[in-house]
């Protein structure tokens, strides 16, 4: 599945260029050139054979191979109605239908493995759990983990903004009645909420507060930190990682008595406080980190046509390839707004165009990879001019450690890459081309899934492009040409 259509990288690249940036980045601070951040990545039967070539035929994206792992959890088997009847297969009557157990498994999965006794023989101190295909969360990787080293906490979620109502679990304190040491700070279903708020205090159940017009309670982004000390203390127990399951059926109607399709018991990876209380009683430290739904979520989960189904009932955040890949641009508009550069973010309706029934943005599209920065301090030190321009209609990919954007006109594409011994600055060029544009897609004609997905392609009329690999110091200057400075 690919992030965008301006680079073409799928998610599984993007998080595998930032977990290198992140290493590079600690090796630079640090000067230990030792430092090395492994991965851990949760297959299931569908995916594992598939995930598996992915990496292999991509050279794990640059990664060294000792540093991957994969574990694969379990599928158990779909119920297809309210007695709990397994479901058929519609081609075998002979089969039972199977599905993942869901995102829970991943503890005891990692417990199983002994990877997280590793990483603390190793000397690591946390470990980041990241769920969804959502590249936005990249952005709040590092400041959570500084929160949760300074608040000293054994779990911090990362949250965001909820809208009442919406498809997404919420941060609560629960307080147990009896007993206030078993009090615990845990993440809530929405489809779990509603009821909950309803039977207390004045039961007006999953509400906007009125002066945020957002939940009064923080949306669960399903990612999170946990310090691994407390963490392998946890496996350790009885429990040996394995979270308590739930079923949340879809229904047909309001008699909830029929399936739209099977379902079956599953677990979710954000239930381990539960584990972390049982073991470390009252002094388990749980807590949250809040940002803005721009800087970090917004998932591509939902199909397209679920997503305009959504649209047209009103929701500004339908949760597909096309809505995450536009957020993903209107980010980086911000990125390098911040940073001082002349051109238009796109903040509302008025900014946004339709394509294939999802509202977009009608640009800039900005693609920052990770080897360009993925720190406010590295943006601003890269985008370092007080004279750059870039149209609304244009198209820009940055990649480099060592890029610096000094002095840039564009209008239209631009693609600068550069090698991990290569130092350019941008100094003067002006770009101004046919560039690239959305185009979508022709109604009954057949498309590949990677771009049915989003209802649109993209037309690349024209590119200016740098690719820059020798190592040395370059400037590329107004009339567009490299020039070697060493």
């Amino acid at each position: 599945l690919e992030t965008n259509i301006c680079t073409n990288k799928c998610y599984l690249e993007f998080y595998i260029r930032y977990i290198l940036a992140m290493q590079y980045l600690a090796r630079l601070k640090s000067g230990r050139d030792d430092i090395r951040i492994p991965l851990v990545i949760m297959t299931s039967g569908d995916t594992d054979e598939l995930t598996r070539k992915l990496l292999k035929d991509n050279d794990n994206f640059g990664m060294d191979e000792d540093m991957i792992s994969i574990v694969m959890q379990d599928k158990v088997p779909a119920l297809k109605d309210v007695n709990a009847g397994l479901a058929l297969d519609d081609s075998d009557r002979w089969s039972v239908q199977t599905k993942p157990h869901g995102h829970g498994d991943v503890h005891h999965l990692l417990y199983r493995e002994g990877l997280v006794d590793n990483w603390v023989k190793d000397g690591k101190t946390h470990v980041v759990f990241l769920q969804d295909t959502n590249a936005l969360v990249i952005n709040s990787v590092l400041p959570a983990l500084g929160v949760s080293v300074s608040k000293g906490f054994h779990m911090n979620s990362i949250c965001i903004p909820r809208l009442a109502g919406e498809a997404a679990g919420a941060i609560a304190r629960l307080e147990h009645k009896s007993d206030p040491s078993k009090s615990l700070v845990i993440n809530v279903e929405y489809n779990q909420l509603d009821p909950l708020l309803r039977s207390q205090g004045d039961g007006t159940g999953d509400i906007a507060d009125p002066s945020t017009g957002y939940s009064p309670f923080p949306g669960n982004a399903n990612n999170l930190v946990i310090e691994l000390g407390a963490y392998a203390k946890t496996l350790h127990g009885e429990d040996q990682g394995v979270v308590l399951e739930f079923v949340n059926p879809k229904y047909k109607d309001d008699t909830r008595t029929e399936f739209k399709k099977p379902t079956r018991l599953e677990c979710m990876m954000q239930d381990i406080p539960k584990l972390f209380q049982k073991e470390m009683g009252a002094n388990v430290n749980i807590g949250f980190t809040m940002f803005d739904r721009w800087f970090t979520f917004s998932p591509a989960k939902n199909s397209l046509e679920s997503g305009v189904e959504a649209v047209q009932k009103g929701s500004t955040a339908p949760g597909t390839m096309s809505s995450a890949e536009s957020d993903k641009y209107i980010q980086n508009q911000r990125k390098l707004k911040f940073a001082g550069v002349d051109l238009p973010v796109t903040e509302g309706p008025d900014d946004l165009v339709t394509m294939a029934g999802i509202p977009v943005t009608s640009g800039p599209r900005i693609v920052l990879c990770p080897a360009f920065g993925i720190t406010q301090e590295e943006i601003l030190e890269k985008v370092a001019g007080e004279n750059i321009k870039i149209t609304r209609r244009s198209s820009l990919v940055l990649e480099g450690h060592h890029l610096t954007i000094k002095n840039l006109d564009l209008d239209g594409a631009l693609v600068i890459r550069t090698g991990q011994d290569t130092h350019v600055t941008v100094d003067g060029l002006k770009v101004k081309n046919d560039g690239w544009e959305l185009v979508e897609n022709e109604a009954g004609k057949e498309y590949p899934e990677t771009v049915a997905i989003r209802g649109y392609t993209m037309a690349k009329h024209e590119t200016k492009e740098y690719l820059l690999y020798e190592p040395g110091t370059f400037v590329i200057g107004e009339d567009g040409e490299v020039t070697k400075v060493n």
